[in-house]
Formats: structure tokens, sequence, C-alpha cells
């Protein structure tokens, strides 16, 4: 999501000056025999995007690395960086444009890791008059979440398409989307994850057209984000590089076995269908890592994030690009650490 290259050297410069860029490994451990605690806020309740997380727990990564990981769900999904702003969690679970809202509006908070490296959101139809072709939105109905950069999304995505704004109708179903779409209320929906949503639906034999925000027109952005308080960044960087190594070594669990993250999802939450998780879990899997497979789990591509805040920026969503400088670091990950 974004234009490019105009802020690449520029930025570099800024990351580097700040130290959230760097050569080199760094080792941390903590004190013989401590366990510190960490109080994970997910942005939901677990799910196929949460695979890596409750595998480093089950399978003991995160014990290994001296630390007591215990996820909770929040009451809502705007909760979770609110919750961590006030020290009520040590990290977050949450989305990129979401941090990059919070920080605009004086939130001191950091993503030290992408959790999921590609958009995740869709733009969902089904049956006969299934949407295919963006510039096929003219004269139907959309439903979104009513969430101002999904808005946005809508927004580009009929502007590439070269669609006539006016003659598409968009409804705020807020969560319910999937019923909004059964029910043919709309015509499509925009704000279903294809990994979670669309996976179901086609396992349901609803054929489902699923059309991606990043191939749409929109600039690709880190779906899901871990993000800690600024003043943890300076201060506690031994337990967050511990964090994203243990985070990193869960998922690989997954990756090499995909059953794994499934058996650690369905004994966090019972009521979760294991070969639902199952095929959600197996169509995450490529995203949980970059495409550029020299670099780690949890990296974060400076000229993205900035293409992605301009974008932000132009749609009225931020008020200057320079938000998205200091809201991610890769310092803690490996080999880009200090």
């Amino acid at each position: 999501m974004i234009r490019r290259r105009l802020v690449v050297l520029v930025l570099t410069a800024a990351l580097l000056a700040l130290g959230l860029a760097a050569c080199g490994e760094k080792k941390e451990t903590a004190g013989a025999g401590t366990i510190e605690r960490v109080n994970l806020m997910l942005d939901y309740l677990p799910n196929a995007d949460h695979a890596g997380i409750y595998a480093a727990i089950s399978s003991g990564e995160f014990k290994a690395a001296q630390l007591d990981v215990r996820p909770r769900t929040p009451s809502d999904p705007s909760a979770p960086l609110k919750l961590l702003a006030a020290g009520k969690a040590d990290l977050a679970i949450s989305y990129e444009p979401e941090l990059l809202l919070a920080r605009a509006q004086g939130a001191d908070l950091v993503s030290i890791g992408a959790l999921v490296q590609k958009p995740l959101t869709s733009l969902v139809s089904i049956g006969r008059k299934a949407i295919r072709r963006p510039a096929e939105l003219e004269g139907r109905t959309v439903g979104t979440a009513g969430i101002p950069y999904q808005d946005a999304y809508l927004k580009t995505i009929l502007q590439q398409a070269g669609a006539d704004p006016a003659r598409v109708k968009s409804i705020n179903v807020g969560y319910n989307l999937v019923p909004a779409l059964l029910t043919k209320r709309v015509d499509a929906v925009l704000g279903m994850f294809w990994n979670v949503e669309g996976v179901e639906l086609q396992r349901r034999h609803k054929k489902p057209v699923i059309l991606r925000m990043d191939a749409l027109g929109v600039p690709t952005y880190d779906e899901l984000v871990v993000v800690a308080r600024a003043q943890d960044v300076r201060s506690r960087g031994p337990l967050l590089r511990r964090f994203m190594r243990a985070l990193a070594r869960g998922h690989e669990r997954v990756r090499r076995n995909v059953g794994t993250g499934v058996a650690a999802l369905v004994k966090a939450n019972p009521d979760l269908d294991p070969a639902l998780q199952r095929a959600q879990v197996q169509a995450t899997l490529p995203v949980f890592f970059p495409t550029d497979r020299t670099r780690p789990f949890g990296y974060q591509d400076p000229v993205a994030w900035q293409r992605y805040a301009k974008w932000m920026t132009d749609n009225g969503l931020l008020t200057t690009p320079q938000t998205a400088q200091r809201a991610f670091t890769n310092e803690f990950l490996p080999g880009e650490g200090i």
C-alpha cells in the first residue's frame, strides 16, 4: 500500500540514527532461574492467525526462553492497543493501520515484529453474480465493518478500477459480514479475512470469489503485528528479543507440522473445529514468513511501512506520513539486533 522510492534513503538513514536497524545479532538471556511473565493481549479470539503463538507455548519455546506467556482475549477488537498503552498488558497483537492511527493520536507504541506479513482483508462475494473484477461493483451494494481505513480501501479499489463511486452503495454491517453476504443483504463484503472466513466459506461450498487488498491497488502492509510500549523498547530489550525468537521458533514448528499449531489452538479454545483450523492454518502459513527468505521471521519492510503511511495520509487518515518512521523496529529479530 504505498508509492515508492522517494522516501527510501531518508527513511533508512532515520532508522539507522534511531538505532532501529543494525547489523549483527545480540544474544540476551535472563538471570538463571528467572521466569518473566508476559501478558499478551490478542486482537481477537484464538484463531489460525495465532497458531505460532500457541505452538510456542505448548512446545515450551517460551519456557525455554524463560518467559511465561499468557494470552488474553480482548472484550472488543479495538481494545488491545488501549490496554497496552494503559499498562494493562505487556505486549499486544494488533494491525499495522490501527497502530499508525493510535500513534497519530498520541499513543507511544511500537511494533517489534510482523505476525502476518501480508494483508488478510479481502473483498468477498458469492453466487452466480459474484464480483470477479472491481469494475463490476458498479450498481452493487458492498457491506463493510464501518472501519475508516477499510472504507478508504473501497475508495482506492474503485479509483484503480476506473469505477464510478457514485454507482456503488456502501453500507455498514458491523462485524456481521458473513450473515450479510449469505442472506444477500449485500452483493459483496469488504473486511473478511481470506484465510479465516474465506476458507470457511470455501469449506461450506459457497464458492467465494476472494479479491485481496494488495491485488486491488491498496499498498501492501503487515496485517498483524506485535506491539510494545516505546518505554519497554528502550528498557526491556532482552525480554522482547527472547520473546520474538521464541515466537519465531513456534512458527517454525508450525511450518514443519501444521498439526502442532492446530492442536495448540484447539487446546486453548475447545470450541474450534480442528478440521477447519487445519485448513485455515495451512492457508495462513505462507504469510507468517517474509517473502524474502534472507529476512528473519517478523521482519518489517521500511519502504512498505512508509508507502502505506503515505497512502493513509493521502486518504485523510493521517496528518503526516512521518508517523511510520518510529512506528516499528526490527531490532529484536534474529540477525537484526544491535
